[in-house]
């Protein structure tokens, strides 16, 4: 019976509720409704819920961020149209990242062993100058190294190696990727 009691408790806190709540609710009007091209606006609203964004990066207003709190973003960083950053747990993404549309980061899962299966919260980490391209999926508990590249609709379900270009379900390497000062 424990396992059912269990299963009803809610892994937030009331301040986090409230928070999502309010969240929820300045993302659909005063985040979403923005002119195309206002990012420090979208930035600003970012900051004002916790999240660290760097100088330069820009955020579409198609952008989905779940618990803004979580999200760190390098200067120059972007979360094109429609990507979904589920920020359950820390998703950091370094300089010069580039997340394009419909991609999703997903730092948050369920612990299958368990009956209960409560929610885990496992960190994503994206290096300096990586790129996740259109409609990927990077799940929990998943580094991208500096300069890897995840193709489109690459599916990363485990670290992936810097300079290195991935593609497929589950990313597989394709080749190695030329830094770009030659090293």
């Amino acid at each position: 019976m424990s396992g059912d009691a269990d299963r009803h408790v809610s892994p937030y806190t009331m301040r986090e509720k409230m928070a999502r709540v309010l969240w929820a609710t300045t993302q659909a009007t005063l985040f979403r409704l923005s002119f195309h091209n206002c990012y420090g606006w979208r930035r600003f609203l970012l900051r004002r819920f916790g999240a660290s964004i760097g100088r330069d990066c820009i955020v579409r207003r198609t952008a989905r961020i779940e618990c803004p709190w979580n999200l760190v973003m390098g200067d120059d960083a972007c979360l094109g149209d429609r990507v979904n950053a589920y920020c359950l747990g820390r998703v950091t993404l370094g300089r010069r990242v580039s997340v394009s549309q419909d991609a999703q980061l997903c730092a948050g899962s369920h612990d299958h062993t368990s009956s209960a299966m409560p929610l885990l919260r496992p960190p994503i980490t994206i290096g300096d100058d990586a790129w996740i391209a259109a409609g990927a999926f990077v799940g929990p508990d998943v580094t991208i190294g500096d300069g890897a590249i995840l193709g489109a609709r690459g599916v990363a379900m485990r670290d992936l190696d810097s300079w290195t270009i991935y593609s497929g379900n589950p990313a597989t390497e394709i080749r190695r990727r030329d830094h770009p000062d030659g090293s």
